[in-house]
């Protein structure tokens, strides 16, 4: 199966955002991908965190939802769009929202919902230069979320969904692949201080220790509210080798998924089994 993870450079503007994803997610398309995943905030890096609270939709119905189903629909794409937020459902319209889900929403290539997660860890980071503090404005999820891919080359891929700080939380991962995970996603915005410093060694080592492919779709570059993300959006195999990178700015890592390649690599190995904690 070829995936693509896509690399963007989001701005406070949403429509610019989704102009952005479309031609990416249509480069995506055009190379053969047929599974393409956004990375975290793709429709928005505010201002101000709280810029999020206002095109906040609720579960099921919104024009970012649309979209994103009409662009699966459109380009016969399985799509991941990792994250938009979502209103809390004790927080319901008309009344604003005072905080979100950051959620990661699964489209099949005939435009439905198949999958929702809500990012369950929050990021919080100050060393004296930044600051920032997620759960300022998002409410934490709680459930582990896989779906079922049934892909072209006839393997049905069991697929773990994550974002970005949820990558430092080994157990999430060893937990999908115990459930039978062999793909794990990862949309991240991930600073460019702690980028540099744990991003690859991260996800290989979460695709070294459970045996999976991961895709990682990145934020990448400086935004104009003054961020700078990391980028280096990457495609995993479960042998911890990089088979795709795009470092910065917008773009996309295409690679090819060898589900075969990958049962012989755990069969070599059979980690998973031997597992007693």
């Amino acid at each position: 199966m070829k995936v693509a993870a896509l690399q963007t450079v989001s701005t406070p503007r949403l429509p610019d955002n989704l102009d952005a994803a479309a031609r990416l997610l249509t480069q995506a398309a055009h190379a053969g991908a047929e599974l393409a995943v956004l990375p975290e905030y793709f429709c928005l890096m505010g201002q101000r965190d709280t810029d999020k609270l206002a095109i906040a939709e609720a579960f099921g119905d919104g024009p970012i939802q649309q979209w994103l189903a009409t662009q699966a629909r459109t380009l016969g794409l399985w799509i991941v769009g990792g994250t938009l937020p979502l209103r809390l459902e004790s927080e319901g319209a008309p009344r604003p929202a005072t905080r979100v889900h950051n959620s990661v929403l699964a489209f099949s290539p005939q435009g439905e919902c198949v999958a929702r997660y809500d990012k369950i860890h929050l990021f919080r980071f100050h060393d004296g230069e930044r600051h920032y503090d997620e759960a300022a404005v998002l409410q934490a999820g709680r459930t582990p979320v896989q779906f079922t891919l049934p892909a072209r080359d006839g393997h049905a891929w069991r697929i773990g969904l994550s974002v970005c700080y949820d990558l430092r939380f080994p157990e999430l991962y060893r937990a999908y692949a115990a459930q039978g995970a062999d793909l794990l996603l990862v949309p991240s915005a991930f600073t460019y201080v702690t980028g540099q410093a744990h991003w690859e060694v991260l996800l290989r080592a979460r695709a070294i220790e459970n045996l999976c492919a991961v895709v990682a779709p990145a934020q990448g570059g400086t935004h104009e509210n003054g961020r700078r993300t990391w980028g280096r959006s990457m495609v995993v195999d479960a042998w911890g080798q990089v088979l795709a990178l795009h470092a910065e700015g917008p773009g996309l890592a295409v690679a090819e998924l060898d589900a075969a390649a990958q049962a012989a690599r755990r069969a070599s190995l059979p980690a998973l089994g031997h597992r007693v904690l």
